[in-house]
Parts: structure tokens; sequence; C-alpha cells
């Protein structure tokens, strides 16, 4: 009988995922696909923050700001520079990522609330910074247009079809990279500095670099997942990245369980169906326009609050707690 190791079983359940997803791929609407790529987006979003937070105690209020980075460097490549949407993603993401690499390096010395109020200064320059560049298009920002589906995928293959394929690839690919980074020796130093300095650094761990490190590589995750969300808005600007989004992501994340990545679909799920489950809420009872514009925000805030109360790890937890209990 062949046995594989963890790290094997791992590579062949994410690709039993993506040939899974393909395949619902073609059964549901476009509506569907559409919600489908904004949850692949959303999972890369939260998975970054994970990272970040979860996994080496830093905390950033300003993530919508470094997926900003991502998505105009993405667009300013298709249009300028002509390349090929793919390799826009990439380039997006490794844009974001140095920009993050060189935060991290200045923010190496910021801790707690110090490094999330850096981070939340960023947010709220951004639409101050887009403005005084022409380049960043201003207040209008920049179109960001990947083009139609390859004509060898057939006439009946749609545009939301192609924005859940790539969107899904990318989430797939990048979070099987995170799963094993943090189940490497990078990972254990990612944690021994998220449990206690100190102790890492009288380990021979490089504090600041180590840092910098995790910083850029969130950084560049939520580069990609900017470029991906302006891909299917079609168009890059500040009002794109609002202050608020770093918040609803953060919120993605607690219900993920910000220690682990193994609820970040769920998380990513939670985000997208707020909405819709609001404007049904809405059409049924009705109100005001300020109840409507405020209710997704209110219901992303009250499971927040349970979710802290109850199930501060995530639903993985809860779970086995009460797979414990009935042992």
């Amino acid at each position: 009988m062949i046995k594989f190791d963890t790290s094997r079983k791992r590579f062949f359940g994410f690709i039993l995922l993506g040939w899974v997803l393909l395949i619902i791929s073609d059964r549901i609407g476009e509506l569907r696909q559409y919600q489908g790529a904004f949850v692949a987006m959303y999972a890369l979003a939260i998975a970054s923050i994970i990272l970040l937070t979860g996994y080496s105690g830093q905390l950033s209020l300003g993530h919508s700001a470094l997926m900003a980075v991502g998505a105009y460097a993405g667009a300013l490549s298709i249009n300028n520079l002509k390349l090929p949407p793919a390799l826009a993603l990439i380039i997006g993401a490794l844009v974001a990522g140095i920009f993050g690499l060189l935060l991290g390096f200045a923010a190496a010395r910021l801790s707690g609330p110090y490094l999330a109020g850096t981070t939340l200064a960023l947010a709220v320059s951004l639409p101050t910074i887009a403005n005084q560049f022409p380049i960043l298009g201003g207040e209008q920002g920049l179109i960001f247009d990947i083009g139609t589906p390859p004509a060898r995928l057939g006439e009946d293959f749609s545009q939301y079809q192609w924005f859940f394929w790539i969107s899904a690839l990318a989430a797939i690919i990048m979070i099987w990279l995170l799963v094993n980074l943090i189940s490497s020796r990078y990972g254990r130093e990612f944690r021994a500095l998220r449990d206690n300095p100190t102790a890492a650094q009288l380990a021979g761990i490089n504090i600041g670099r180590k840092k910098a490190l995790v910083f850029s590589l969130s950084a560049g995750i939520a580069g990609l997942s900017g470029g991906l969300l302006v891909m299917l808005i079609s168009g890059v600007s500040p009002s794109a990245f609002p202050l608020s989004l770093s918040f609803l992501l953060l919120a993605g994340a607690v219900v993920t369980g910000v220690y682990s990545l193994k609820g970040v679909i769920l998380g990513a799920l939670v985000l997208v169906a707020i909405p819709e489950i609001a404007e049904s809420v809405v059409s049924r009872i009705g109100g005001s326009e300020g109840f409507i514009t405020s209710l997704p925000g209110f219901m992303v805030s009250s499971l927040l609050i349970l979710a802290v109360l109850f199930a501060p790890s995530g639903p993985g937890e809860l779970l086995h707690h009460k797979k414990h209990h009935k042992h």
C-alpha cells in the first residue's frame, strides 16, 4: 500500500479541491460564479491578515491600502506596459510585497497599537496619495480590464466563469503555499515571534528581519487579492479600498479564527453572504435609507462580537469542544 506524507496529502487535497471547483463552476449560474470569485478574493485577503496577525502577532488596520498597492500596480501594468492580465496580477503582488517589506523594516520596532496606528494612517491617506499623482487616475481611478476568456474555452464560457477560474486558481495556489510555509521552520519562527519575542531573540531569531519578512509576504498576498477585487469590478480607484474594507477583513479573520487558516473559506462566505442577507431582510421588513445602509455593518459587528465571545479561535475550536464533551 502506498503511503503519502503530510505535504503530499496536502498537495493532492488542493488539486482535488481545484477540480471540484472547476466542475461546480459549469453547473452554477453567472451570479453564483461572480459571488464565488468574490469568495476566493476575500479568502486570500483574510489569509494575508491571519498570516500577519495570527502567526506573527502584528496587527494591521490598513490592509485595504496594501490591497490598493497591488491593484494599482496591476492596472498600470495592463494599461501602460500592455502586459497579460495574469502577469499583471503577479506584478501587483510583487510590488505590494516589496512595499510591505519596506514598511515592515520601517515598522520593525513598532508593535501593538503603534503598528496598528501606522497602518491605519496609511489607509486613511490613500485617497490623498492617489490624487497627488495623475498617473493613478485621481478619484476616477484606472480601468482594469482582463479581456474576454480565451476562445478555446468555448462560446458558452462566460466572463463570470472566467473571473471565477482566475480567482479560484489564485486562491488555491496561494493558500497551498501559505499552508506549507506555516508548516515549515519559518512558520515555527513566526509563532515564536508572536508568543515570546524575547525568547525568540535569545534563540537566535532576527526579530526585525522576520517581522519585515512576514509583513512582506502578507502584503504580497493582500496585493494579489486587491488585483482580483478590481478585476471583478473592472476598475481601481480610492473608493474601491475604503477604510471600512480593512475592518471588514479583520472581522472575517476573527470569524475564521485568527490563529488558523482552516476556516478562511467560511469567513469569506460570510463576508459575501452578509450583503445578500441584509438585502433580503430589508425587502421583507422595509426601513429607512439610513437603516438599509447601516444594516450590513451592524450585522458584521454583531457577528464579530458573537465570534469573540463564543469562538475566539474560530468555529473549529467550537466544534472541537463539542466533540470533546460528547466523548
